[in-house]
């Protein structure tokens, strides 16, 4: 549950100075968690209520994502946290991803596992054979040669063909509708043999020395950046 209210206190101890958030019943007390001298409050604030979540209407369906063998549960928490929030229908949970039955998962998805749909395959290679059966064009974010950069990320033509046979339900939701976003292990990445079963593979540009970023982190990015290029897409056509 939320707290109703947070303070910024900062404390009185000249040789510590400590300045940082509290919220109603955290264990931090008015006491510095630094040196534990006295503190005072310097700002206080009430939460407001978190706004309503607007319907998706059944004729603007929004993507789905496939977990292909995700081992942390705080990452696959917090994707469900991310799916949320950009509206992601349906978590397709495979292999050793854990699921929101793992104490773990459910207290980082903050709540988020009760409003996304999921469902646990063993193998992922099985149930991506389904969805293309189904009509789903799998999509996966990996580092691979054949990926492409999120940068040149268009719309297939796959989707425009399918928006012209629509008859007016024209829209950036019926697009996604068909995309089913892989992403994969922490250390392994995406099957190989799930990659070859993929219409398309982008890759987020990488700047820095790591050359790359946590599963969660990713799968948020790809999300906005897959959002935003088949948005663009839709209003250029």
């Amino acid at each position: 549950m939320q707290p109703s209210f947070y303070q910024i206190r900062q404390c009185e101890n000249p040789s510590c100075g400590l300045r940082y958030p509290l919220t109603a019943g955290h264990p931090f007390g008015e006491r510095c968690p630094a040196c534990l001298g006295a503190t005072r409050v310097e700002f206080e604030k009430k939460f407001a209520p978190p706004p309503a979540r607007p319907p998706i209407g059944k004729e603007e369906p929004m993507m789905e994502a496939l977990l292909d063998n995700v081992r942390s549960a705080w990452n696959v928490g917090a994707i469900f946290r991310t799916a949320d929030a950009f509206g992601v229908r349906h978590l397709h949970l495979c292999g050793i991803t854990p699921t929101p039955e793992n104490p773990s998962v459910a207290k980082t998805a903050l709540g988020a596992h009760e409003s996304v749909a999921w469902g646990y395959h063993k193998n992922a290679l099985a149930l991506a054979e389904k969805l293309k059966g189904e009509g789903r064009l799998l999509w996966a974010l990996e580092q691979d040669e054949r990926a492409v950069s999120t940068t040149d990320l268009e719309a297939p033509q796959e989707l425009g063909q399918a928006e012209k046979r629509m008859s007016g339900r024209k829209g950036i939701r019926t697009d996604v509708g068909r995309i089913v976003l892989i992403v994969g292990n922490e250390i392994t990445g995406v099957d190989p043999a799930l990659l070859d079963m993929c219409n398309k593979i982008f890759h987020i540009p990488m700047l820095g020395k790591k050359q790359s970023l946590n599963v969660e982190v990713a799968f948020g990015v790809g999300v906005a950046l897959l959002l935003t290029s088949l948005k663009n897409a839709s209003s250029r056509g």
